[in-house]
């Protein structure tokens, strides 16, 4: 095994755990369903509207962004393998 391919294997493993704890950390909304449901979503609350500036709205950002560097880092791993 080439030292390339344990480095992307190791920073692998660092990724999918960092991933785990960032989706584990959002907040669950207890209205799965009630935008299907006809009812009005959070976008028209200052908490709807600033979400993109909050913590969740960061933490789900950057879990986004984990996952597919997650995936494109899976893909380089299978190629160098």
């Amino acid at each position: 095994m080439s030292p390339l391919y344990i480095a992307l294997c190791v920073f692998s493993i660092l990724l999918c755990i960092a991933l785990i704890i960032m989706i584990l950390l959002q907040k669950k909304d207890a209205r799965l369903g009630a935008g299907m449901a006809g009812m009005s979503s959070d976008n028209s609350t200052y908490w709807g509207k600033n979400k993109g500036r909050s913590l969740e709205g960061t933490l789900e950002r950057y879990s986004k962004i984990g996952g597919a560097v997650f995936m494109a880092l899976s893909i380089m791993i299978c190629l160098i393998r």
